[in-house]
C-alpha cells in the first residue's frame, strides 16, 4: 500500500477503485468514450473531477479522447483515458505518438472478448497489443497487471508516477472481472505527499523563458534513429529497475504455472488444492507485463521439470514464456478464448496430465 491509509475498508467495484485511485494520484484529466465492461470508470469520473477541479470529457470517439490526453501532457497535467479491447485498438496511433514524444499518460484496458466487437465477457486476448505495441514504430509501454483491487490501488498510483518518471505512456491491463468484481479494499490517505512535481519540459507558455518544443516528425539525416536508439536505452533502464512479479512456491515445484491477472486469481486455488494431494506446484504471477520478469523464470528452470502458461485467450503470454527460459524446459498451454473463463477444475486436470 502506498503510503499511510485511511484506516477504513470500502467496497468497491474494480472500475471504481481505479478511478479514484487515479484521482488520489494526481489525475486531474480524463477523456474517454463509453464501452462495456468499463463504463463505472468513466462515469465516477464524470461525478468526481468536476468536485476537484479536474477535467472530465466524455470525447465523440475513443480517437478524440487519447488525442485529448496527450494535449493535456503536453500541459504537464496527469492525464488518463480508459476504454475495453475494440476501443484501445482505436487509441493506438495516438499511443504510439505519445511514446515519440516522450509524453507521460495512463491508459487503462478492461480487456473484453474479440476480435472484432466480440462480446463484452472478459478476456486476456489483448496481451499481443499490449505488450508488443499495438501501434507503429520501435516503441514499448509499461504494462501492469493487478489480480487483486488492493493491488489495483497500488498499481493505479504507480502507473502514474512511471509515467511520469519515464515520461511514456503506461498500460494498466485488467479484464472484465477485475472491472465488475466488487472487493472490500483501503485507501491511502488523501493527504499522503505527491511526486507531482513541476515538470521542466511542458508547453505552458514561453514569455518568461526560452521557447521549447515537443514533436515526433524527425526528418533530419539520422535524427530519428538517434532519437530510437535513446528510446532503446531508456527501456533497458526500465527492464533493470522495473519488473516486477510473485512466485508461489518457487523453492520445491516440479510444474510451475505462468499466469496474470484473473487467471492468476483462479490458479492460486487450483495450485493449494493440487498441494493437498502432494503434488509440488507453484506459480509465477506477472504484475509487470512489460518489462516481463524474464530472469526471475529463467532462474526457475533449474529445479522446475516443465511450465504451464494459463491465460483467457489462444495462447499469447507463451511466446515471452518460452523466450524466457530459453527453451530449456517444456512449456505447455492452457487457455480459453472468447470470453471464456478459465476453470479450476480445468487447470487441475491440465496439471495432472503434465505430472503423470
Amino acid at each position: 500500500m502506498p503510503g499511510p491509509t485511511t484506516g477504513k475498508k470500502v467496497l468497491m467495484c474494480g472500475n471504481e477503485v481505479i478511478a479514484k485511485s487515479a484521482i488520489l494520484a494526481g489525475c486531474r484529466f480524463y477523456a474517454g468514450y463509453p464501452i462495456t465492461p468499463q463504463n463505472e470508470l468513466p462515469a465516477y469520473m464524470s461525478r468526481r473531477m468536476p468536485e476537484i477541479g479536474g477535467v472530465f470529457i466524455q470525447a465523440e470517439s475513443e480517437l478524440s479522447a487519447i488525442n485529448m490526453v496527450f494535449g493535456a501532457s503536453l500541459r504537464g497535467v496527469r492525464a488518463m483515458t480508459s476504454s475495453s479491447s475494440p476501443g484501445i485498438s482505436l487509441k493506438q496511433e495516438g499511443i504510439s505518438y505519445l511514446a515519440g514524444c516522450e509524453l507521460p499518460a495512463v491508459i487503462v484496458n478492461m480487456m473484453r472478448g474479440g476480435p472484432g466487437l466480440g462480446n463484452i465477457a472478459p478476456s486476456q486476448a489483448d496481451y499481443f497489443q499490449a505488450v508488443k505495441g499495438g501501434g507503429h514504430g520501435d516503441y514499448r509501454t509499461i504494462v501492469l497487471a493487478p489480480a487483486y483491487l488492493q493491488e489495483a490501488i497500488e498499481l493505479t498510483m504507480l502507473s502514474f508516477e512511471l509515467a511520469d518518471n519515464y515520461r511514456m505512456p503506461v498500460i494498466l491491463l485488467g479484464d472484465g472481472i477485475l472491472g465488475q468484481m466488487m472487493e472490500p479494499v483501503e485507501f491511502p490517505h488523501p493527504n499522503r505527499p505527491s511526486n507531482n512535481t513541476k515538470k521542466d519540459w511542458i508547453l505552458d507558455g514561453c514569455k518568461d523563458r526560452a521557447p521549447r518544443i515537443i514533436r515526433s516528425l524527425l526528418l533530419g539525416e539520422g535524427e530519428l534513429e538517434e532519437f530510437n536508439n535513446k528510446l532503446q536505452q531508456k527501456y533497458l533502464l526500465i527492464k533493470s529497475r522495473e519488473t516486477r512479479c510473485e512466485i508461489l512456491y518457487g523453492e520445491d515445484s516440479r510444474v510451475m504455472l505462468v499466469s496474470y491477472g484473473t487467471s492468476a486469481r483462479i490458479c492460486k486455488g487450483a495450485i493449494e488444492k493440487l498441494r493437498q494431494r502432494g503434488m509440488k506446484v507453484g506459480l509465477v504471477r506477472p504484475i509487470t507485463l512489460w518489462p516481463f520478469p524474464e530472469k526471475e523464470l529463467l532462474g526457475l528452470t533449474k529445479d522446475v521439470d516443465s511450465f504451464l502458461v494459463v491465460e483467457m485467450s489462444c495462447g499469447q503470454m507463451i511466446e515471452d514464456v518460452k523466450l524466457s527460459i530459453e527453451c530449456r524446459k517444456p512449456v505447455h498451454f492452457y487457455g480459453r478464448s472468447g470470453g471464456g473463463v478459465v476453470l479450476e477444475s480445468e487447470i487441475m486436470r491440465a496439471v495432472e496430465d503434465i505430472y503423470a
